[in-house]
């Protein structure tokens, strides 16, 4: 194992640090370039890019995990692969070659292995991907060239206290518009969020929680995260709708609820006025792994779950197997790690 950075390690939080290297890669006349490491943290675009007017632009997040031997492990990338294409799909550019992706984010994980925290710190070395549409085209239209960059930074948890609940509140405001671009990862999903975002945090809250943008009556997204519950008869609940993007975290959580924990699984409909099927719930994703919910607050009244202060036990044995997985401690399914 190389020489780790100087960082304190154990009080990591969710916020840049700039590492060594970063990947570039340009589409230009119809193809890919072979891409390169770079040292320089900053990316010169022409001002008429459409990634700045039209938010032409998608990204990912995936992590790199520190084992207990030393060696560093990426989480499904080959997902992540797939899920930027279906932006890309959605916002006419081009796709990346899955095999490309992956070796981009294997190469920038090599080149910055001392910003990768040691096991046991909880830490994480987060990847952030992105595509974005360059050169110069003032009209409303795709662009004329494309830039691939992957970027890392060693991260803590997301949101501060790591694996305790939280509370959230409902948004009068949505996320998404319906059959607009909510299954995308895309910027301007993000850039409706940072109101909302901003008025659960000064109201108390961790962050808000956003109904479906049709009927304003079904659970879909926890802020910057997946929504899912578990219900007395242990079934474990994740939101169905066109509008939630797809996350892998919760993909897995649904497959490790089913064959690891032997609960029953299923993705519905969940009815903000009908909380009470659930007696843990929770919001996951890539950056918030597994936040408890502790309580929603919706309208005038305020729905606690499990407890405010201690996390449920389903809730634990998700977090700890995911997390055993994604750390090497675990046996995972065929196909989930890719060994840097």
């Amino acid at each position: 194992m190389s020489k780790l950075a100087n960082i304190d390690w154990d009080n990591l939080g969710f916020s840049y640090i700039k590492t060594d290297f970063r990947y570039v890669s340009t589409w230009k006349d119809g193809k890919w370039d072979n891409g390169q490491l770079v040292t320089d943290n900053k990316l010169s675009i022409s001002e008429a890019s459409t990634a700045l007017h039209y938010g032409q632009q998608c990204f990912e997040g995936l992590k790199a995990y520190r084992t207990k031997n030393g060696d560093i492990q990426l989480f499904r990338p080959y997902e992540n692969a797939k899920r930027i294409n279906l932006g890309a799909q959605r916002l006419l550019m081009p796709e990346i070659p899955e095999d490309k992706f992956v070796e981009a984010v294997l190469q920038v994980v090599r080149a910055n292995e001392a910003y990768v925290p040691p096991y046991g710190s909880g830490a994480t070395l987060y990847i952030r991907p992105l595509l974005i549409g360059v050169g110069d085209n003032i009209g409303v239209g795709p662009a004329p060239e494309y830039l691939f960059s992957v970027f890392c930074i060693p991260v803590g948890p997301y949101f501060k206290g790591g694996m305790t609940p939280v509370n959230f509140i409902v948004s009068d405001f949505d996320r998404a518009a319906p059959y607009g671009t909510g299954a995308a990862k895309v910027g301007g999903n993000y850039a409706a969020s940072l109101y909302s975002y901003h008025l659960a945090k000064k109201s108390g809250f961790g962050d808000c929680i956003y109904l479906d943008p049709l009927t304003h009556t079904r659970i879909e997204e926890v802020g910057s995260a997946n929504f899912f519950g578990i219900t007395w008869d242990d079934e474990f609940i994740t939101p169905k709708s066109p509008s939630i993007l797809p996350s892998i975290t919760k993909y897995s959580l649904l497959y490790l609820a089913e064959e690891y924990l032997g609960l029953k699984v299923a993705e519905r409909d969940v009815l903000i006025d009908n909380l009470n099927e659930f007696k843990e719930a929770g919001a996951c994703g890539t950056a918030a792994v597994i936040t408890p919910i502790g309580g929603i607050q919706y309208k005038d009244k305020f729905h606690v779950f499990h407890s405010e202060t201690e996390v449920g036990p389903n809730t634990t044995k998700l977090y700890n197997t995911l997390c055993g997985i994604q750390f090497g401690d675990l046996e995972e399914p065929a196909g989930w790690i890719v060994r840097v």
